[in-house]
């Protein structure tokens, strides 16, 4: 029997940043917890920054996940929102790759397909999907129901050979899949 992985999926969001947990053994899903991040949008930016930062620190304190997986950002007609967006994202890796996570990326149409079965789809879709995949799933925003999509996309892909062999090199030089480089902690 393969072993138990401990997966937070994030869904980054200056406002919001959605975060979701599942347990994956084999081709079995167990949901552990999810939940919200929330800014105070009358704060300046590095003031929500900071929030952010602290509060999936919390989470992953408190739920102690083995990997992480983020989602990509993707490019609107606002540059000014997309720079917000990434500056929410880069939290949304540094804080697991600081407690020594494998931090994955992926591509929102790649989450879709993976949960729904095609690369386009609503977010009344993907919350239908997870509801079925994790029927004792609950969270308090859509952006916790794509979290937990982003987890469950990576306990797919994570048994990929390509998913094994970035674990395995990973594991083997304490580095991060996404950046190569070394972990802090070495966990």
């Amino acid at each position: 029997m393969s072993d138990l992985v401990r997966i937070i999926g994030i869904d980054p969001g200056l406002r919001n940043t959605g975060w979701g947990i599942v347990e994956s053994q084999g081709n079995s899903l167990r949901f552990i917890a999810a939940g919200t991040v929330r800014s105070n949008s009358k704060a300046d930016l590095a003031s929500r920054l900071c929030q952010l930062h602290d509060g999936l620190a919390e989470t992953i304190h408190a739920h102690t996940p083995h990997e992480a997986a983020v989602e990509n950002t993707f490019v609107n007609k606002d540059a000014g929102a997309t720079l917000k967006l990434g500056q929410a994202r880069g939290i949304a890796m540094l804080v697991p790759a600081r407690a020594g996570l494998l931090v994955a990326e992926y591509a929102p149409n790649a989450v879709k397909k993976a949960v729904i079965g095609v690369g386009h789809g609503d977010k009344a879709q993907i919350k239908l999907m997870v509801g079925m995949l994790l029927p004792k799933a609950h969270y308090d925003s859509d952006d916790a129901a794509d979290a937990l999509a982003i987890a469950i996309c990576h306990a797919h892909h994570r048994g990929s050979a390509q998913g094994r062999l970035a674990a395995a090199a990973a594991a083997s030089t304490g580095a991060s899949a996404t950046t190569g480089k070394k972990s802090q902690t070495g966990r």
